[in-house]
């Protein structure tokens, strides 16, 4: 069992490399995204445009915003290019028998 305050998102199995997959825990928008090496969990929100991540490209450890391309590092959430100058958060991820998990903290407690 993972961690306290970490929720079960999906299998494992069901994300593919490079391509986000976006949930919604307790109102918060999260994308998921496999690299080579590892699952990031990041605000599905891009802090400029207010539009999905997840329909962005993945490159690497970074994801692009596709209304205006602005890239946001997945492992920390800085923003990398302008027009966005402010980070999204990002989220610790478990891996535990199979299911992947986050720990999204509410934007009451941020």
């Amino acid at each position: 069992m993972p961690s306290s305050g970490y929720t079960y998102l999906c299998e494992f199995g069901v994300l593919e490399e490079g391509v986000p997959r976006r949930f919604e825990v307790e109102g918060v928008p999260v994308s998921l995204v496999l690299t080579e090496k590892q699952v990031f969990a990041i605000h599905d929100t891009c802090s400029h445009s207010a539009v999905s991540l997840s329909e962005g490209e993945v490159d690497g450890c970074t994801v692009e915003c596709w209304l205006h391309g602005s890239r946001f590092d997945l492992r920390t959430g800085e923003a990398l290019d302008p027009p966005a100058s402010r980070p999204v958060p990002v989220y610790a991820v478990q891996i535990e028998d199979g299911g992947v998990y986050a720990r999204v903290v509410p934007r009451s407690e941020r």
